[in-house]
């Protein structure tokens, strides 16, 4: 038998770091977030207490977060499948300023109930033969967020439509 010897060779790669503000620019290239959710994700792995911060003032800076795109990316996103109740609800959990959040709600307002009867044709289609079909629709418009009025108008409606 041959005796091969075989080599050690560590082709590992070098080991490095990546700074706070690649990490951020990494996360940002996917989607807009906002500083606060820059700052929940980034903020295990900030060694230098400040660094963070500083990191996010300089982007923040060039304009790479901005919380107006951001708002504007979850209204495009999600206004054709959620409601009010809902896209509220997430733009608050991003930690947005609360005037930010009230200007996108009362624009999402005036359409909601043309976009509560677009994700129920999508979904039924038809007009509720009884009641339990009825109930049926309407929870799960409200489980998408759509207000109880636009719902009532979205149901009542269909109604209408169907008998003409």
């Amino acid at each position: 038998m041959n005796n091969i010897v075989k080599s050690t060779v560590n082709l590992a790669a070098p080991s490095f770091t990546i700074s706070l503000k690649g990490r951020a620019l990494r996360l940002l290239s996917g989607r807009e977030y906002s500083r606060a959710e820059l700052v929940k994700k980034l903020s295990q792995f900030e060694t230098i207490p400040g660094e963070l911060e500083k990191a996010l003032d300089e982007l923040q800076a060039k304009d790479f977060i901005n919380e107006q795109r951001v708002v504007d990316s979850v209204l495009h996103r999600r206004s054709a499948k959620l409601g009010t109740a809902r896209i509220k609800q997430e733009l608050q959990s991003k930690g947005l300023d609360a005037g930010a959040v009230l200007d996108a709600i009362d624009l999402l307002k005036s359409t909601e109930v043309e976009r509560a009867r677009e994700v129920w044709r999508k979904k039924y289609g038809t007009a509720p033969e009884n009641a339990v079909e009825r109930g049926k629709q309407m929870r799960f418009l409200m489980s998408r967020g759509f207000g109880s009025e636009a719902i009532r108008k979205v149901i009542s409606g269909a109604f209408e439509e169907f008998d003409e």
